[in-house]
């Protein structure tokens, strides 16, 4: 676990230095009905809907950058584990799979390059950013370090050239905020090794900050960056209430996601509040989804939690 927690830090390598109250995207039409949908759990949705982007748009990055997100949901969900409580992905083995999720991240940036050669825009460098930080954190979850380092760190050049040219992308905040909060997590040999790989050291406070800035008054990143708070909240520091808070608004915005739910169920469950997290997980068991895999892996990771909600009830009376 210290290794996945060690090199997450790369996932989004978005440096952001300034307060910014607005964001500058212009975002190509059916932009917020995909991410409504990528968001709600239907990728079945939101996969055709950005291809279909990708055919009206097609030397334009963002059709591919969110297939790619919509894909990594389900990535996301068929690779978790319910473990110490908490409902994540740890780590995964690398499959012919992911080819397709690394394809369109490397279409996006390739796009967003080509763009650049031509007329150099904030907007175009953010979207080269994300392309990288769509790669590193694939990366990342198959436990290749080094990859995972070099997509960040390109991801890094990318976000300082696009906030020397707007400093009002807000949106850049989620990978600000997730920098800033993993690196000041490392274990004491990892700083080691962040120091001679010349990575900039974080703040966990500032991460924070920046995070619900994103929440706050990003385009694109607002559902996201409170889902990973809310998340950081829980597994790092423990602070099961405050991530609570954060993520019950994501429940009652998209009520059929069932990773949302099964985040908001173990986050009941360590505060002792056991009919809620039961609910939430039978919620979960009985949403629609249509990834087969990922419908599967939804009502095993419910029956785990459940099951370990029983067990501990049983060993109470003891």
């Amino acid at each position: 676990m210290k290794r996945t927690r060690t090199f997450a830090a790369f996932a989004l390598c978005f440096l952001l230095t300034t307060t910014r109250v607005s964001a500058n995207l212009n975002l190509p039409q059916g932009s917020s009905a995909i991410l409504e949908h990528i968001y709600s759990g239907r990728t079945d949705l939101a996969i055709p809907e950005s291809q279909a982007m990708q055919r009206e748009l097609p030397a334009h990055p963002l059709g591919y950058l969110l297939e790619a997100e919509a894909r990594w949901w389900e990535i996301w969900c068929i690779a978790a584990e319910h473990k110490y409580g908490m409902t994540m992905p740890r780590h995964k083995d690398k499959q012919a799979s992911d080819q397709v999720f690394l394809e369109l991240a490397a279409k996006a940036g390739a796009l967003a390059g080509a763009s650049l050669a031509q007329h150099e825009t904030a907007e175009m460098h953010f979207y080269a950013g994300m392309a990288e930080a769509q790669s590193s954190r694939m990366y990342s979850l198959r436990g290749e370090n080094r990859a995972t380092a070099r997509a960040g760190v390109r991801g890094r050049e990318h976000l300082l050239h696009a906030l020397a040219l707007d400093p009002s992308l807000s949106d850049a905040d989620l990978g600000l905020g997730l920098y800033n909060y993993y690196v000041d997590t490392l274990s004491a040999l990892a700083r080691v090794l962040r120091f001679f790989m010349g990575i900039p050291g974080g703040s966990k406070e500032e991460g924070i900050r920046q995070l619900r800035q994103a929440m706050e008054h990003g385009q694109l990143t607002p559902a996201e960056a409170r889902f990973y708070l809310a998340i950081n909240l829980h597994n790092y520091d423990q602070k099961y209430q405050d991530a609570l808070e954060l993520t019950t608004p994501l429940v009652e915005k998209y009520p059929d996601n069932a990773i949302f739910l099964l985040a908001r169920g173990d986050l009941y469950a360590k505060l002792g509040r056991k009919e809620l997290a039961m609910a939430d997980y039978r919620d979960a068991q009985g949403k629609p989804i249509a990834n087969r895999d990922c419908k599967r892996r939804i009502a095993a990771l419910a029956r785990e939690a459940i099951q370990a909600l029983g067990t501990e009830e049983l060993g109470s009376g003891h």
